[in-house]
């Protein structure tokens, strides 16, 4: 008897998470759109529908009109049913972007802040935005189920330590650690062009693809290695650190060692003040190329130091596309997309797509809040 009802109650889980599934996938539906995906019957149906919503997971948000028979109830996900969080570190200006959104993905509230970490510890600045954002969306802080942090290094989760990322107090072994005890809640960290790299799948111009390499440009660099939707991280969370790649150079530019001196930040004002282009930032001088036609001398030479780097990793990789992110990406455009590609033609014997980003928002914040919203739902789904 005890086997039996265990048996029950196992096939009425597995139908209510399956229902809780498509509702999340689909968006409303009614119960017989719901027969149709399931297969249930129409009274499982019904007893499924009852069930999510004396769990608080799901809810009626109207009923069909216009067509024959009486009205027909539609059904969503109760919005309300968890919150998750994303938080990014920026540098060299050290902001902290905090976004919490429902379970349906809705943004709640968005917020930025610079923080002085020579004064401030992590833990209290991390700790302290949620806090802030959750107030702001009148959402208490014990209902966070998940928070995605994303970073300008690389997480070793092994050692519990941030590396290669240059703001005080990121480094220090443990730091998550101690988030997540703050938090009392699920903590999860990856590198911020990892997460670019999530919302150009999920959003962007590789969403569907088998794969992809996306190399982020701006004052630092990066590079996301996408294996038909799989992120390669490497065994202490550094694949994709680029900047760090050895590179020569016609003539061996003078002070050029790895990739960062040749296309970082720094590197693109002074190429860019070369050609009579002066900026405050690399994106800056690009921007400023792409609007004057006559600048397009820069552009190509540009193009030729990002081809330099890109030779070695389609070389390795192979990739069907790579996209130009960051925010030398968004810049340059269809420009600097087509300038790259003739450059990599030049000097790669295998012939990758080059595009250039399709997104213009935050793209290592909505990557953030992709991941953090798929971990609450994975959560979700697996309790259920």
């Amino acid at each position: 008897m005890d086997q039996l009802a265990g048996s029950s109650r196992l096939l009425r889980e597995i139908n209510e998470t399956a229902a809780l599934g498509l509702l999340l996938e689909h968006g409303p539906l009614t119960r017989g759109h719901l027969r149709e995906l399931t297969g249930l019957a129409k009274p499982t149906t019904s007893e499924v529908m009852r069930r999510l919503q004396e769990a608080g997971l799901a809810k009626v948000v109207g009923q069909t009109t216009g067509g024959p028979g009486r009205n027909a109830d539609v059904y969503a996900v109760n919005p309300d049913a968890a919150y998750a969080a994303a938080v990014t570190l920026s540098t060299p200006t050290n902001t902290l972007v905090t976004a919490v959104c429902d379970l349906t993905g809705e943004v709640r509230v968005r917020e930025e802040s610079t923080v002085d970490f020579e004064l401030t510890d992590p833990v209290e600045a991390v700790a302290g935005a949620i806090r802030a954002a959750c107030k702001q969306a009148r959402i208490p802080l014990r209902k966070l189920d998940h928070v995605q942090l994303g970073v300008p290094g690389s997480y070793d989760e092994r050692a519990d330590v941030i590396r290669y990322v240059d703001v005080p107090g990121w480094s220090r072994p443990g730091l998550i650690g101690e988030i997540r005890a703050r938090l009392r809640t699920e903590v999860s960290v990856d590198n911020d062009v990892n997460l670019a790299a999530v919302a150009e799948r999920s959003r962007g111009i590789a969403a569907g693809s088998d794969g992809f390499a996306l190399l982020w440009l701006g004052d630092g660099l990066g590079l996301a290695i996408d294996l038909g939707g799989k992120l390669l991280r490497g065994a202490r969370g550094g694949a994709g650190e680029i900047g760090y790649i050895p590179v020569g150079m016609p003539g061996q530019l003078q002070g050029v060692q790895d990739f960062q001196d040749l296309v970082g930040g720094p590197a693109i004002r002074e190429l860019a003040l070369r050609h009579g282009i002066t900026a405050d930032t690399g994106h800056d001088a690009v921007a400023a190329a792409c609007a004057r036609p006559d600048d397009s001398p820069f552009l190509d030479e540009l193009a030729i130091r990002v081809a330099v780097g890109l030779a070695a990793v389609v070389a390795v990789l192979d990739p069907p596309l790579v996209v130009l992110s960051g925010e030398v990406g968004q810049a340059g455009g269809v420009a600097l997309q087509d300038a790259v590609s003739t450059a990599l033609r030049a000097v790669s014997v295998l012939d990758t797509t080059v595009a250039a980003t399709s997104l213009t928002d935050d793209v290592v914040l909505l990557g953030a809040l992709d991941a953090t919203l798929s971990a609450v739902r994975a959560a979700l789904l697996g309790r259920r």
